[in-house]
């Protein structure tokens, strides 16, 4: 078992810390900066509660090792918008009522944002395959797919009046 210096950036801080060789992003996340936005729910990438912003990609931090994050540059739920207020899909989710148990919403969320980076103005079918790789198990996806609906009608809204 190796021990590596890494360094990051995460929701906008520098953090550096020596980590086991097999320690996995998640844990690093949520154990050594204690940001437990980030959930753990099977630990096989197949729900998608750990998914983050890693690069400007959505990852699911559950199978990626904290080493290979050396450099990279992270956004969790906790870094989505400034503390106190909202972003347009965490806003969304709560208009729509996209939670339930809010276990699955933080992943949701950042894969919601990777996909509307994407592709700003999608269709239903286009954000239910978006999301298809983030599990939950409490709202049927209706109100989920209304909130991305929302927030992406917002986000078109406030880009058309920037210009």
């Amino acid at each position: 078992m190796g021990k590596h210096n890494i360094t990051m950036t995460i929701n906008g801080e520098s953090v550096s810390a020596e980590v086991d060789s097999r320690l996995l992003l998640v844990h690093f996340i949520r154990e050594n900066l204690d940001l437990t936005g980030t959930h753990i729910g099977c630990d096989t990438s197949n729900c998608g509660a750990c998914t983050i912003m890693l690069d400007g990609k959505s990852v699911k931090s559950c199978t990626y090792l904290a080493v290979r994050a050396d450099g990279a540059e992270i956004t969790t739920i906790e870094g989505v918008a400034a503390e106190g207020t909202n972003s347009h899909l965490q806003q969304a989710f709560h208009d729509q009522h996209g939670l339930h148990c809010g276990f699955c919403t933080p992943g949701m969320i950042i894969r919601s944002m990777d996909l509307l980076k994407n592709n700003p103005n999608p269709t239903e079918e286009e954000i239910r395959w978006g999301i298809s790789g983030n599990l939950c198990r409490c709202t049927g996806y209706n109100n989920i797919v209304k909130s991305v609906q929302q927030a992406a009608t917002e986000m078109a809204k406030e880009k058309e009046a920037s210009v």
